[in-house]
């Protein structure tokens, strides 16, 4: 291996904790499928990120199934991606212990979602909580990926990879590791509650008519987007309008994404109209886009042996990229192995 030499090469992930959404969806997983043959893909669940904090043990066996299952469902291929679960490939842990000691207390310490999930309660959260982000850099520099498409909310963790590779890189005078870039692009790469436009769309949010569960039926998804939280005036002839109204524009996005149009089309398109108007046509859309991938996840997990053997079959493509990439890095550190 050339340590100057990068594959054109995607990594990412979901974290199994709760239900897919459609913030899963547009953010993540529809971007992941747009990214499938134009460079080499993998997209992992990160199962070792959930146990973060507590997990009931077949609930994350159910959940991590589940994450699969939306990949797929969404029409990611196992044959041109590699889809596999993060625990099944050990140098993920592996490589994340050799990060803990590059990555600074410091700059964990400036990671605001850590921030935000420890709260008050920063004293008694997981030492994992806290050091995930390294474990994050981990996932993604063992394939050597030099591209990762994630949400606004997580650049910060791929700025924090890049200083890991760079420090790294330094340290030991080597130019081994990329310094991957952040995929963030399109509309609705950030979704947002659907009862309070200035809230991400959550998995643990408190009312479940705040979110679209990739799991809805049809009948729930219209039923959810027709009772979403808007306000009384028509819809202006620009975004720039918008910028003091955020549970429109959070349904303009959303209905940018699901047709694959720009939010100045959907805009210039619904210009003057009501929520009368543009609500059931959201609701029309989103049916006619989600429903078939709700369908298609009951189905699969209807089989979990069929999602086991996908996962596992990933499982060895990805040990194969990622273990003479952790041999070099145990090599270069001066590890004997």
């Amino acid at each position: 291996m050339t340590d100057a030499t990068f594959t054109p090469r995607v990594f990412s992930g979901i974290k199994p904790s709760g239900g897919l959404t459609l913030g899963n969806y547009l953010g993540a997983i529809k971007r992941f499928v747009g990214m499938q043959g134009q460079m080499e893909t993998l997209y992992c669940v990160v199962d070792l990120h959930a146990i973060t904090v507590w997990q009931d043990p077949v609930e994350l066996r159910h959940a991590t199934r589940e994450v699969a299952a939306g990949y797929l469902a969404a029409g990611l291929d196992p044959a041109q991606s590699i889809l596999f679960n993060q625990a099944r490939v050990s140098q993920h842990a592996e490589l994340g212990w050799i990060f803990n000691c590059v990555a600074r207390v410091g700059w964990m310490n400036r990671m605001t979602q850590f921030k935000d999930k420890a709260g008050a309660n920063a004293e008694q959260v997981s030492l994992g909580l806290y050091a995930y982000p390294s474990l994050m850099a981990a996932d993604i520099l063992l394939y050597h990926a030099t591209h990762v498409p994630v949400g606004e909310d997580q650049k910060q963790h791929v700025e924090l990879t890049r200083d890991i590779a760079a420090k790294f890189n330094h340290d030991y005078k080597v130019d081994f590791f990329p310094q991957t870039i952040p995929v963030i692009d399109g509309p609705a790469t950030r979704v947002m509650n659907l009862r309070d436009g200035t809230k991400k769309m959550s998995k643990s949010g408190e009312s479940d008519m705040e979110r679209i569960n990739m799991r809805d039926d049809a009948d729930t998804i219209a039923k959810k987007f027709k009772k979403a939280k808007t306000d009384p005036a028509a819809l202006p002839d620009t975004l720039d309008e918008l910028r003091d109204r955020p549970e429109a524009r959070n349904l303009i996005d959303i209905y940018a994404a699901l047709s694959d149009a720009t939010p100045e089309a959907v805009i210039t398109e619904f210009a003057g109209a009501g929520w009368g108007r543009f609500k059931p046509a959201l609701a029309d859309l989103a049916v006619d886009r989600l429903a078939p991938i709700s369908n298609e996840m009951t189905r699969l997990m209807d089989d979990p042996a069929e999602i086991d053997r996908i996962l596992t079959d990933g499982a060895d493509r990805a040990r194969a990229i990622a273990a003479p990439i952790l041999s070099r890095t145990a090599e270069i550190v001066g590890l004997l192995r």
